[in-house]
């Protein structure tokens, strides 16, 4: 965008022959990281799907270290709606895993596009947890002992932002404040929350505290044994709960 460039992909039909389905990826996640996901839901749905990397991740240009703690409310309000622009969707649903929920919710709770038609958030944060945090520290260590660097240096073109600006912020002390269940009265689409039970970053209070608080129709799917990944650890069952919700909307 601009003289920046930023990684984008589509699956399936164009935004002028069906509506869209936009995935905002995890961190540190990138377009390739949906892994076969993307395809299976523009082909449960029979809608369009287009996924970008965010500055920092994949072959996105990189984005300057470190990164505010703002950072997710800067992609949703400001960067965003540009490249939804560019894209040329349409009709769309935001469909969001971790750090992308955060970045829909705030998106729907307080920027406003009429082309937008639901929210569905998978692994949603809407506020930190102990347990959430000392799971990122752990994966920290991981990520300082080299292994998990490499994995991630096949997916990045600029690892150490990628992972250090999610991480980084996350584990920045002032971060334990942050919380954006402010947002979640003003979402203005119908939202599915769905949710592992073993998730390792975020409890089921996360789902549990959004319904309570949402003012539009919400739907809570909970996958018992599942972690932090349900459309890759139980992709069927994530993309008939998607395609059921979203079906009613569009």
């Amino acid at each position: 965008m601009g003289e920046r460039h930023i990684e984008t992909a589509w699956w399936g039909p164009p935004p002028d022959a069906a509506p869209s389905r936009v995935l905002l990826h995890e961190g540190p996640g990138r377009v390739s990281l949906w892994r076969d996901f993307p395809w299976r839901l523009a082909d449960a749905t029979g809608c369009g799907v287009f996924a970008y990397s965010r500055y920092g991740y994949g072959k996105s240009d990189p984005e300057p270290l470190p990164w505010p703690l703002s950072y997710m409310h800067r992609e949703a309000e400001q960067v965003l709606p540009r490249v939804l622009d560019r894209s040329g969707v349409r009709r769309y649903v935001l469909v969001g895993h971790s750090d992308g929920d955060s970045i829909a919710a705030i998106h729907a709770g307080g920027v406003a596009d009429a082309r937008r038609a639901d929210a569905v958030l998978i692994a949603p944060h809407f506020f930190t947890e102990d347990a959430g945090l000392a799971s990122i520290a752990a994966i920290r260590t991981q990520y300082q002992t080299g292994a998990l660097r490499a994995r991630l240096a096949r997916h990045h073109a600029h690892v150490d932002v990628a992972f250090g600006g999610w991480n980084g912020a996350w584990l920045d002390p002032c971060f334990r404040d942050w919380n954006i269940m402010d947002r979640v009265p003003r979402i203005d689409v119908p939202m599915l929350l769905l949710q592992g039970t073993a998730d390792e970053y975020g409890s089921i209070e996360q789902v549990d505290a959004a319904a309570r608080a949402a003012t539009v129709p919400t739907e809570t799917v909970l996958l018992d044994g599942v972690g932090y990944a349900p459309h890759l650890e139980r992709p069927d069952e994530t993309l008939d709960a998607i395609a059921r919700f979203v079906d009613r909307a569009i």
